[in-house]
């Protein structure tokens, strides 16, 4: 998961937990919006965690055959 995933998770739950948006009855009838949203928060995090801690450990290996 990348950086803007993780983002992207972060502020649509942050939006349906905080009700910034209005959604259609349909969707509030069967969605629970802030199980949803905390879901989006949670994962959001985890993602952007994980990026910034394997995102700087990264390097090139190059490996050369001589024959």
């Amino acid at each position: 998961m990348g950086l803007g995933v993780g983002v992207v998770l972060l502020v649509i739950g942050l939006v349906l937990l905080t009700g910034a948006v209005d959604l259609p009855s349909a969707v509030t009838d069967v969605v629970d919006t802030g199980v949803v949203g905390w879901i989006c928060v949670v994962v959001g995090v985890l993602g952007l965690a994980l990026f910034l801690t394997t995102g700087r450990r990264r390097s090139h290996v190059e490996q050369r055959h001589d024959g």
